[in-house]
């Protein structure tokens, strides 16, 4: 693979009016008909991980005062934006100096579905940084795919790219309706939803079996899942919690009983 050397040059881009400019000031703001369907990303260690994750470069920025990276691929288009144009698109308050647009990845429920299937579905989750972590967490522990739900954040909001950490470039990430979700027991997925009480239906995690085909369902972080899906689980599972807690955050949460299911599968 070829790449730009360190002193490659680029005509300075000076106006906040430009198209590309334009394009990805739409991409960070979530607006997928102005940006074309791209995706921004921001921060070397986003563009390191696109880049090894196999993404598809639109388009580099990267502001006046710094060079561009070694690690962009040679024939890739590299804008240079003055500080103030750069400075006025991206989100940080202490940018990096370099962007990207980037081609997102389009999974399907059949990628979901390989294998033995561990499914995390985020059912009405808003904190894009509990549904970043979450992702996160499903690619360290094994699962095969998140769902997320209408209403749930975009896996593509910044807050969720940061948070994901570049998981969400590897993890097969997938929208998908409850009568979708539902159809899933017809393919053997039990559904599991996630509880933060304990009472006679409840089973505790390290009680449950993870070892088979299953979906964990995540609630909205203050109201817990909603009555439709706790009437389409299979059964309810909690994480006990000797401590006076009233609830454990989602992110937390999912991210514990996807440890117990990568623990017991880890011993079939």
């Amino acid at each position: 693979m070829h790449f730009f050397e360190k002193t490659a040059a680029a005509t300075v881009v000076s106006s906040r009016a430009n198209g590309r400019v334009k394009q990805l000031r739409a991409a960070f703001a979530g607006q997928a008909r102005l940006s074309g369907g791209m995706v921004a990303i921001e921060g070397d260690h986003l563009l390191a991980e696109a880049l090894r994750s196999g993404m598809v470069l639109k388009t580099v920025f990267v502001s006046e005062r710094r060079e561009v990276p070694r690690i962009v691929p040679r024939g890739v288009e590299v804008l240079r934006l003055t500080d103030e144009v750069f400075e006025s698109v991206v989100e940080t308050r202490s940018p990096q100096g370099v962007a990207a647009l980037i081609v997102p990845p389009v999974p399907t429920m059949d990628a979901v579905l390989r294998g033995t299937p561990l499914i995390l579905i985020a059912a009405g989750l808003q904190d894009p940084g509990n549904l970043g972590t979450l992702v996160r967490s499903a690619e360290a522990f094994g699962a095969t795919g998140v769902l997320v739900t209408p209403g749930t954040v975009s896996a593509w909001n910044q807050k969720a790219l940061r948070a994901s950490v570049g998981s969400v470039f590897r993890m097969p990430v997938v929208a998908a309706t409850m009568e979708e979700i539902a159809a899933l027991k017809s393919r053997g997925v039990r559904l599991l939803a996630t509880v933060g009480f304990d009472d006679s239906e409840t089973i505790a995690a390290q009680e449950m079996d993870f070892s088979t085909a299953c979906a964990l369902m995540i609630g909205n972080e203050g109201a817990g899942l909603a009555t439709e899906w706790m009437e389409i689980a299979d059964a309810r599972v909690t994480i006990p919690c000797p401590g006076p807690v009233e609830s454990l955050n989602a992110a937390i949460a999912g991210s514990l009983l996807l440890y117990e299911a990568s623990r017991q599968r880890s011993g079939r």
